[in-house]
């Protein structure tokens, strides 16, 4: 039987170097213990156990339930933000039950209604940026994924009540944009109120101006129900549990902001990355504009959706850049083995979400960006996980693959940009994801000339 290796540096620097240096914590690790190594100074608990190795990965997420569990209180470090009643932060029958109710809304015709809607918020927000200046394209992909979950969220399109969460949403986040202010997440010390112009403070006044936002819309929907309303609040609202109790206003609130979260914040990182990648690989980039071309004027949403390259540089984006560095926790409920090491009762065991995805076993020369590999192999869902496994698998998965796709069609199809500058980019930990740290500088160069461009707009069919 093996013995878990582990590091020597006490549990306070480990911690801080998980915090301000997620990136080399991991890779250090790995280098000494490429099969499961213990990680006791992130914060989960006493003993932490990571892999990187598909088989463990799998025993792991298949055993929900039985060997091990995934307790909500893991997440803990989001209820500042997403409260006790999110979809995050419950379990058991009540966390499946909820999970059942909101799957619908990101599948299927609920998620074939959004396509157009994508396409338009993305070309709404590209034309508004100043020609041949430099940008952010990190802001622009929030600004595009924020409208877009809030609509599918709230299903409100215009009015000043939109507009204040979409400004004050955008403005929470960007509070723990940087591992310096990603630490008042970690550390309770920090998070002390001495007024909203402390750091700690300012979050606390902008989630408050949210939740106002939030219970005053809540509030108008009861006064002004609406049988023929297909958002997700409505649909929230006309649940009932199986002693046919609605939803409270708190449980609705909390699941709102959850939604809201993880909706955006997560998609706009990753469609950043994508146009990194793309104008990094001008190969890469001339073939998936060959392929969008081959659609012809004003496709289907749909039907750009099915395109196989298109499909593949957004998972090799997330292979090379994943934006969630973990699986969900989970804790082994008796003792197991797994590859050979003994798993005891109590133990929290994590899959490693960045380092499976750059095991050169699997993605060879894992630091080249070749959309290619996606399209030569079939890749399990223990070696490509970039939306976790099992139980606590991301909700709102096929939503952000669709909306990465849609809005990387439009913006490759229609509008010229280049670099800012020649600084590559670098994984920076931004609250509990990773993010480009310079936020990828671009130039926008205004709409694509000549007799090839072709104008990605709303389908008239």
């Amino acid at each position: 039987m093996k013995i878990i290796p582990g590091s020597k540096t006490p549990s306070f620097l480990q911690r801080l170097q998980w915090i301000f240096d997620p990136v080399s914590f991991l890779e250090n690790n790995q280098a000494q213990y490429p099969e499961m190594f213990l990680a006791s100074g992130i914060g989960f608990g006493d003993r932490v156990i990571m892999t990187s190795d598909p088989q463990a990965i799998q025993e792991i997420l298949t055993n929900d339930r039985k060997q091990f569990n995934a307790p909500s209180g893991f997440n803990s470090i989001l209820r500042h933000v997403v409260g006790n009643s999110s979809t995050m932060l419950i379990e058991g029958d009540r966390h499946r039950k909820r999970r059942q109710l909101v799957m619908p809304s990101f599948h299927g015709e609920r998620l074939k209604a959004y396509g157009d809607r994508i396409i338009g918020i993305t070309n709404e927000v590209m034309t508004q940026l100043p020609i041949e200046q430099t940008f952010l394209a990190r802001n622009a992909m929030q600004a595009i994924s924020l409208q877009i979950i809030i609509e599918t969220v709230f299903g409100i399109t215009q009015g000043e009540r939109y507009q204040q969460i979409k400004q004050l949403f955008g403005e929470l986040t960007e509070l723990f944009e940087s591992p310096l202010t990603s630490s008042f997440l970690f550390f309770s010390f920090l998070q002390q109120d001495w007024g909203k112009w402390s750091p700690w403070g300012k979050f606390l006044h902008r989630r408050q101006q949210i939740d106002n936002l939030i219970y005053a819309e809540i509030s108008d929907r009861h006064a002004n129900p609406d049988p023929n309303r297909t958002d997700i609040l409505s649909l929230l609202m006309a649940s009932r549990d199986e002693f046919g109790n609605p939803l409270t206003d708190e449980e609705l609130r909390d699941e709102l902001m959850g939604l809201l979260l993880a909706g955006h914040e997560t998609t706009a990182t990753a469609m950043s990355w994508a146009l990194y990648w793309l104008h990094c690989t001008p190969k890469v980039k001339e073939k998936l504009g060959q392929e969008l071309a081959s659609l012809g004027e004003s496709p289907d949403a749909m039907d750009i959706a099915r395109l196989p390259y298109l499909t593949a540089v957004c998972n090799e984006t997330l292979r090379i850049s994943p934006v969630a560095m973990l699986t969900f926790p989970r804790v082994a409920q008796e003792p197991v083995e797994i590859i050979g090491y003994p798993i005891k009762p109590g133990d929290i065991v994590m899959g490693c979400i960045y380092l499976t995805h750059q095991r050169e076993d699997l993605y060879p020369n894992h630091h080249e960006f070749r959309p290619e590999r996606f399209l030569e192999r079939q890749y399990s869902p223990y070696e490509f996980i970039p939306f976790g496994g099992g139980v606590r698998r991301c909700l709102g998965e096929a939503l952000a693959q669709f909306e990465m796709k849609l809005v990387l069609a439009t913006i490759m199809t229609n509008y010229q940009l280049k670099f800012g500058d020649t600084q590559p980019e670098k994984l920076q930990r931004r609250g509990v994801t990773l993010a480009p740290a310079r936020g990828v500088k671009m130039i926008f160069q205004g709409k694509h000339q000549g007799i090839k461009a072709q104008t990605l707009e709303l389908s008239r069919s």
